[in-house]
């Protein structure tokens, strides 16, 4: 599978994807996470652009022209450089690859807590230096710090707080962590 990225405007990434489907692209889309917000006392899942302005296409034959690119208002370029045809490759064709994989909707992840440290479970941010800086126990949710298009991005993400208490013989044993 080939995979492109456009940087586009960020109010009209969703109408790039939908017009791009359109013209005939098997695949388009503007990567969403769920993020928790605090509300009355309730923790509300809500919907956000994960890389705003970005634009990911899939395509399972190279995309010799980009003549479907042509006229579609909105995008302002194309990431990556001739000498690669502008495809994504390395760790962002992997990144590309496993949002695919999620149909561009980021759900919860788990997280595992283990003494003073916190670990991430989840392939998505793995193969792009993915890390937490911040964990919101109380709104259940996590900043996380990852690497595309050799950019520092972060975003807060919806998470399930795991932590992992230490049996005497050494062995794991995982329980939900219960905070109020």
């Amino acid at each position: 599978m080939y995979v492109y990225c456009l940087f586009c405007q960020t109010q009209k990434c969703r109408a790039v994807a939908f017009a791009l489907e359109q013209r005939g692209i098997p695949r388009a889309f503007s990567p969403r996470i769920i993020n928790r917000q605090r509300v009355k006392g309730k923790n509300l899942d809500v919907t956000y652009d994960l890389l705003p302005g970005y634009v990911f296409v899939y395509s399972d034959e190279k995309l010799e022209s980009f003549d479907a690119f042509r006229g579609v208002v909105g995008i302002i370029r194309r990431l990556g450089g001739a000498e690669s045809g502008y495809e994504l490759t390395g760790t962002d064709y992997d990144f590309a690859m496993r949002l695919y994989r999620k149909d561009g909707l980021v759900g919860h992840v788990t997280v595992f807590k283990v003494g003073d440290e916190v670990r991430l479970d989840d392939p998505l941010f793995a193969g792009c230096q993915g890390r937490i800086t911040h964990l919101d126990i109380k709104k259940q949710r996590a900043r996380v710090d990852y690497q595309f298009a050799n950019m520092s991005c972060h975003t807060w993400i919806a998470c399930d707080l795991i932590s992992a208490v230490e049996k005497p013989d050494t062995q794991s044993e995982i329980s939900i962590k219960d905070d109020p």
